[in-house]
This record gives C-alpha cells, structure tokens and sequence, in this order.
C-alpha cells in the first residue's frame, strides 16, 4: 500500500496516550496508531451511510442506541 507523510496537530493528551500505546507495544508506530484510527473512522462511517441508505434516511436514535447495547455485550476476541 502507498503511503502519504501528512502534517497534522492534534491534542497533546492525545499523542501522549498514543505514544504510550506504541511504547507498550499496542501499535508499532504512531503512524500506524493514527492510520488505525482513521480507518476505524471511515469504517464506521460507511457502516452509518449504509444504514442510512437502508433506512432511506439516519436510522432512528433508539435502534442505533439498541445496536450499540448490543455490540457492548459481545465477548471481545482474544489477540494473541
């Protein structure tokens, strides 16, 4: 995949956690930190715009709140 340096500014807390995660071995750099946060943005993005396209509008407020419940209650995966 081709890559694109960027200059962004961002919260100093914000980079701090993000440092921190690199430095505990969440994310392999800041870079891939921040390249995970996006993607995990435009996923959930397209999942509303689909959502929206079969609703034929922003699904109502509850259901969201109720799918959200939902995935909350989900054991998360082990990584390892």
């Amino acid at each position: 995949m081709r890559s694109e340096r960027v200059t962004v500014t961002l919260p100093a807390d914000l980079v701090a956690e993000a440092r921190d995660a690199v430095s505990r071995g969440s994310a392999a750099s800041l870079s891939a930190y921040v390249a995970e946060a996006v993607q995990s943005r435009q996923d959930r993005d397209r999942s509303l715009a689909t959502l929206a396209h079969l609703y034929g509008g922003p699904p109502p407020s509850d259901e969201l709140d109720a799918a959200r419940r939902s995935l909350c209650s989900v054991s998360p995966v082990a990584v390892g």
